[in-house]
Formats: structure tokens, C-alpha cells, sequence
């Protein structure tokens, strides 16, 4: 270890107590209109960002555009002969608050089958990568490499007015989104399937078409579609959203924007916990005997695994205080589709025994499931057995709700994000002048 490396070591091991000992005795100190606690926290609870795509009510859960999820799903045009509605019809919903005709809908269904086709340079880029490179990877170096088709920057550097910003801001998204179910799927067959790809159908939506290139049957498209508009967007704060906003509050054009937003999905604490959940509910399944468990052996692996100082995935919010309205939507999936499927039974039975104990064990905030909890079950019975590919799915959905909210940014013409940073010595001043 270097000197350098050395002395580093001993700040660290000081500053933790500093700033342990001001979350400990003085986090309500309020600075301004924020407190200590908020400032070192992770400024969570800090209403600072604006959004009107969804919002999140601690108990009620997510609305779009003020519709809960039965809502937003018996509204919209639906797929003929399918239980879900189209994606496409979503995005209309999302960017104008108005739940469109099938007309509208199909006229969106048939501009984004016209702005799909990805350049071939894009795959001959994920072709270069290892293959072991991890899927959010490529997905996000995918997503970067378009960038060069950005008419957003290259308008901005003819010269145009602010007011017009978001017309191709507009144009960048929508020829993202068309593109990204064919570069997830391209990167699953690519990855897992021994390099054997499906092109695209004809006259197939978002969900449809996604199905259709990774090869997998109905109901498989009613899976997409509910799970992609599920995961569009859970009000700005989240990482995935917040770090696409913040890079697209510089000028970064939308290919700019969303990468960064995707590398911040990627993290184990954010969209990467699908896959946490589905290795620790497998893990709970075989040490329990290779079948469903009872109650009680159950009770008891979570007991073993919160004694052994490690946390039950998919339990728990940053905000919600109540059962994530998605997981019960896409429990609702699986009641109807896959009622006897093992994993199902043993995710339903955690959902009966695991808050009671959280609430016992008294350190959880909340101790309701939330979306991770339920999510990958589905995708492995359907034989997406790939934990890694997780995410990407859940990035796909994702980029629908934040690319929307980009192009309202650029229409209200929102400022550069730009905190006030504050040192820890003005932390400690402020908390002695405090009392």
C-alpha cells in the first residue's frame, strides 16, 4: 500500500466518525430549508424536482398522469386479442396526458416500425465486446454509439431558438425507443443464445415485436407490455430518471441522456436488484429442500438471513410505505398465467410471512415487497434464465418514462441542474450554532 493510499486510509476512518456523529446527535438541524439529516442523506425527501408524467404517493403508489395502474391499463387501446395495451399507446398518454383513440395509437405503432431499424454499426459494436461483458454494458454502449444520429445536436449547432428544442429532442427519443426492444433482444440472442438472431415481424407493436425477436411464445407479449410499461417511470427521483434528467439539463442530446441514466439502473441498490431478488428466493428454495417450503422453514430463512446482517431483497422503498401497486399488478399476471409454477408459490408465501417478520425485527421502514420482489419470476418462467439480462428489461421500460420527461425539460426550457455543495466543517458549525 502507498503512502498515499496509507494516509487516504486514516482521513477516511476519521471523517466516518465526523459525519456519523452529525447523522447521529444533529440530522434535524435545518440549513437553510433543508436539514443535516437530508444534506448527507442523499437529500432524500428534498422536493426539488418537477415532473408531471408520474407521481408516487407513499400508501397510494405510482400514478400516470394521475391515473393509477388498473387505470392507465383499462384506458388505454388494447392489443387486439391480448389482456395488456400497447406501449405505443402509453407513450401518447405519457408526453400528452390524453389517452388516444386506436387510430392514434396505430399511427404511433406504424412511425415507430419506421424509425426501428438500428445501424449496423451498432452491432458490429456489441459484437467487439467480450462476451462475458455484463448486458447493461453493452446495452448502455449501444445506446452512446447511436449518438452520432442525434438531430438534436446537430440542430443545435446550426443554430435554432430555445423554443424550438424540443422538436428534435422529440425526434431523438422517439428513434431511440423504436430502436431499443431490437438491441435488447439482439444482445440476449447475442449473449445466451449461441448468436442465433430473429428479425424483426411486420406490423408488430413495441410488446409483440419484442416477444417475436427473442423467441419466446404468448403470452409472452402481454409479459413485455405490462412489464415494460410498469417499469416507464416512478416520479424523477429515482436514479435511472434523475440521472437522466440531470445529464439532459446541460444540452446533452438524448443518447447522452439516457446512458447515463442506464449506468445508474445497472447499480445493485436500483434496478440491478431484480436479479438479487431471484438468486435469494432460488438460494431460499433449494436449502429449504428443492420444494415449496412451509411457513415456518421459510419464516426461519429470513430470520437466518437478517441475523446474518444482510438485507430481504425486494422488500422495502425509498418512498412507498405500503405494497407496491406493481407488484401486485404483475402478481395478478402470474395468478392467471402461472398459478402453479413453484417459484410463484414460494414468492406468494414470502409475501405472507416476511413483513410480519421485517416488523419484528424492527429495522425496516418499510417491510412490503416492491416491484423486484415479483418481477423476475415471470421472465424465468418463461425461460429468460439469465439473471444478467434482468435489468436490461427493466431499461427498456424505463427509457419510455424518462425520454418523455426530457422532451417536457426541453419544452419548459428547465435550467442546468446545479446543487449548493457544502463542506463538513460547515455541517459541524451550523450543528454547534444549533445547540
Amino acid at each position: 500500500m502507498s503512502n498515499l493510499k496509507t494516509k487516504l486510509h486514516e482521513k477516511i476512518l476519521s471523517h466516518r466518525q465526523r459525519t456519523a456523529d452529525l447523522i447521529k446527535n444533529h440530522r434535524d438541524v435545518v440549513i437553510d430549508s433543508v436539514t443535516i439529516g437530508q444534506c448527507i442523506g442523499g437529500i432524500r425527501d428534498v422536493k426539488c424536482l418537477v415532473t408531471d408524467i408520474s407521481s408516487l404517493d407513499p400508501y397510494e403508489g405510482i400514478r400516470f398522469r394521475d391515473k393509477t395502474i388498473s387505470e392507465t391499463f383499462d384506458a388505454l387501446p388494447h392489443v387486439p386479442g391480448c389482456e395488456y395495451p400497447y406501449v405505443e399507446a402509453f407513450w401518447y398518454f405519457l408526453l400528452t396526458g390524453e389517452v388516444p383513440d386506436m387510430t392514434q395509437t396505430l399511427a404511433v405503432v406504424e412511425d415507430f416500425d419506421k424509425r426501428s431499424q438500428v445501424p449496423c454499426y451498432v452491432f458490429d459494436v456489441l459484437r467487439a465486446m467480450p462476451r462475458d461483458t455484463h448486458p447493461m454494458t453493452m446495452f448502455s454502449a449501444a445506446i452512446l454509439a447511436m449518438q452520432r444520429e442525434s438531430l438534436f445536436t446537430r440542430k443545435y449547432f446550426d443554430g435554432m431558438k430555445k423554443t424550438d428544442f424540443w422538436d428534435p429532442m422529440y425526434e431523438d427519443c422517439c428513434n431511440l425507443l423504436a430502436k431499443l426492444p431490437s438491441i435488447a433482444a439482439y444482445i440476449y440472442r447475442m449473449k445466451y443464445r449461441s448468436d442465433t438472431f430473429i428479425p424483426p415481424g411486420k406490423y408488430l407493436d413495441i410488446g409483440g415485436n419484442f416477444a417475436h425477436m427473442m423467441g419466446i411464445a404468448r403470452p409472452y407479449d402481454d409479459a413485455a407490455r405490462m412489464t415494460f410499461i410498469l417499469h416507464s417511470d416512478h416520479e424523477s427521483g429515482n436514479v435511472s430518471s434523475h440521472a437522466t434528467h440531470l445529464v439532459a439539463s446541460a444540452l446533452s442530446d438524448a443518447y447522452y441522456s439516457l446512458s447515463a441514466g442506464i449506468n445508474g439502473l445497472a447499480g445493485p441498490i436500483h434496478g440491478l436488484a431484480n436479479q438479487e431478488v431471484l438468486r435469494w428466493i432460488q438460494e431460499a428454495f433449494h436449502k429449504l429442500g428443492g420444494q415449496v417450503p412451509t411457513e415456518e422453514d421459510l419464516r426461519e430463512f429470513i430470520w437466518d438471513t437478517l441475523n446474518a446482517g444482510h438485507v430481504i431483497p425486494g422488500y422495502g422503498h425509498a418512498v412507498l410505505r405500503k405494497t407496491d401497486p406493481r407488484y401486485i399488478a404483475l402478481k395478478e399476471f402470474c395468478e392467471k398465467h402461472l398459478p402453479e409454477y413453484d417459484l410463484f408459490k414460494v414468492v406468494n408465501m414470502i409475501y405472507k410471512v416476511a413483513p410480519s417478520v421485517l416488523m419484528e425485527h424492527g429495522r425496516a421502514k418499510d417491510p412490503w415487497p416492491n416491484l423486484d420482489a415479483q418481477s423476475g419470476v415471470i421472465h424465468w418462467y418463461y425461460g429468460i434464465t439469465e439473471f444478467d439480462f434482468y435489468t436490461v428489461l427493466f431499461g427498456v421500460g424505463r427509457a419510455i418514462g424518462v425520454l418523455a420527461n426530457i422532451i417536457w425539460d426541453r419544452a419548459l426550457g428547465y435550467p442546468i441542474e446545479r446543487p449548493k455543495s457544502v463542506t463538513t466543517d460547515m455541517l459541524e458549525k451550523w450543528a454547534r450554532e444549533a445547540g
